[in-house]
């Protein structure tokens, strides 16, 4: 495994990371909690997790794992969690964050704390009001609870650098893959320029790169996979501090502790050829994450969003998307779905929660006019 200097800090972190959201919940937390424990045998010391990822099971999954490498003399490893302004913002509820997930890991501190899914300067402004966030994590930080204060950030690459410069924060976690990196690369080259750590995650964008590795193959060297290659991009990305991989498999853990030794990064000219080849579609991607899930009619947005997909970066036409409409099982569209396209009341939840800005309403109107021309149409 290689290592590098947080910026900033004095740890010494591995370049691949442990994510915490993609946990395979038909597992036992015990099960999953042994794949974290392998990691760290490979070598792993960053593991990334959240309130509230994997059904609320993500952090419990993790102080599994900790609880038995502490028990064993081990600490030389660092956690990474979060908590959003808008559910904390007072100083009180963010120093009662800090303690509940101190308590699930049954950790003595958090190494880096993220302001967590800031996706417009509103948020952060939020998170830096008088008697906020902000203050609340300044407070855990003096009582020794917490390393670092850092930021999470769905934003443009622009509104990154805003935030940066105003020196609140130590490093920054962004969605950054093989096909999204136009977007935010502006924040990734100034986080780097600027002595701030970049922890990239999402490296295959919500599962969009391996579904496709035949419409991608041109991102690939030969004798390489498109996923090798998206894994590549991140870990071998000097500008990259860490790049946080979700795993299910104890090989795919080998894989990417593998690349991390040997891994070559992509040269510019290869880089300039992808933004040539989808000419800016890639910022308008759906990355799976998930968040849209807060439909009052109980719409699988996140499926259907994965769906359009195909036809915001291959330009598929609409008798080929009204083919797909058969395969949204592919994209986690579940027996037990609630709502479809047409049921959406325009209310715009969703849109506020997406973290990459999409237009969901009106997609969701274009793929229920798709719905309505199959024989696919019944409710459910």
């Amino acid at each position: 495994m290689k290592y590098v200097n947080y910026p900033g800090t004095d740890k010494q972190v591995s370049v691949v990371g442990f994510g915490g959201l993609r946990f395979d919940l038909d597992k036992t937390d015990e099960e999953n909690a042994d794949m974290i424990l392998y990691a760290y045998d490979k070598g792993i010391n960053y593991f990334d997790t959240a309130p509230g990822y994997c059904d609320d099971r993500s952090e419990k999954i993790f102080g599994i794992a900790f609880r038995k490498l502490l028990a064993e003399g081990k600490t030389d490893f660092y956690v990474s969690t979060k908590s959003k302004p808008k559910m904390c913002p007072t100083k009180e509820l963010a120093i009662a964050s800090v303690k509940r997930s101190l308590e699930i890991m049954g950790i003595p501190k958090i190494h880096f704390y993220h302001v967590w899914c800031i996706r417009k300067m509103e948020h952060y402004e939020l998170s830096m009001a008088e008697g906020g966030q902000y203050e609340g994590l300044k407070w855990c930080q003096e009582q020794g609870l917490i390393d670092h204060i850092c930021f999470s950030s769905h934003q443009p690459g622009e509104e990154v650098v805003q935030v940066l410069d105003a020196h609140t924060f130590t490093g920054v976690t962004m969605g950054i893959n093989l096909l999204n990196f136009p977007y935010r690369w502006k924040g990734v080259e100034y986080a780097y320029q600027k002595g701030y750590g970049v922890v990239a995650m999402n490296p295959l964008c919500g599962g969009t790169i391996p579904a496709h590795e035949k419409e991608l193959a041109f991102l690939a060297e030969p004798g390489e996979t498109v996923t090798q290659a998206a894994l590549r991009f991140n870990i071998a990305s000097p500008e990259i501090t860490i790049s946080l991989i979700g795993f299910s498999r104890k090989s795919d853990i080998d894989e990417a502790c593998e690349m991390a030794d040997h891994a070559v990064p992509f040269r510019a000219s290869d880089l300039e050829r992808i933004k040539e080849k989808f000419h800016g579609a890639t910022k308008e991607i759906c990355t799976g994450c998930g968040y849209c899930r807060v439909c009052p009619k109980g719409i699988n947005i996140p499926a259907y969003m994965l769906l359009y997909n195909e036809k915001q970066m291959f330009h598929k036409t609409d008798e080929e998307m009204i083919d797909m409409v058969y395969g949204l099982e592919y994209y986690n569209y579940s027996a037990n779905t609630k709502g479809r396209a047409g049921d959406c009341i325009k209310c715009r939840k969703c849109e506020q929660e997406c973290t990459q800005h999409l237009g969901i309403v009106r997609r969701l109107e274009e793929i229920a006019g798709w719905e309505s021309q199959t024989e696919d149409t019944v409710t459910v």
